[in-house]
């Protein structure tokens, strides 16, 4: 009977965590900016969704070395990484995805006719810094000691 009390116990601030709205949003805006960077990241290999060098301004293409694909394939791999320290350290991983957006926002200013996708990074943006606040709220049991 007492272990049927203790996990009785240890479930109720679970389910009373999950009713705060709150937490809802704190656990909605780490899926999201755990699985869209990561499926964003691997389209650029593929680039089923979108010709993704297109997006990529020609003063960044002159700047860094080989093709626009070539740096397309290196903002893959961090995006799949940011995807990951999202999951893993929302406290963290929240500002890297912001300052990551804020970069993309500067590349998509510098080419006409981008500046809405660059209006949307930046409701992008702010959803990552509201991840990265939120997790600093709801950090887990071990890390509020």
């Amino acid at each position: 009977m007492s272990s049927l009390t203790t996990t009785t116990t240890s479930a109720t601030p679970r389910r009373a965590a999950l009713a705060d709205p709150g937490y809802q949003a704190f656990v909605i805006l780490r899926a999201g900016f755990t699985v869209a960077p990561i499926l964003f990241g691997l389209d650029k290999f593929a680039n089923l969704l979108v010709d993704w060098p297109t997006y990529l301004a020609p003063w960044i293409d002159d700047i860094v070395p080989g093709s626009a694909q070539a740096a397309m394939y290196a903002v893959g791999v961090v995006e799949i990484l940011a995807g990951l320290v999202v999951a893993l350290a929302p406290r963290f991983g929240g500002w890297l995805v912001a300052g990551w957006l804020a970069g993309i926002i500067v590349n998509l200013l510098t080419i006409p006719g981008h500046y809405d996708i660059a209006l949307r990074d930046f409701g992008l943006l702010l959803g990552a810094v509201a991840l990265a606040r939120l997790a600093q709220r709801y950090r887990g049991p071990r890390q509020q000691r």
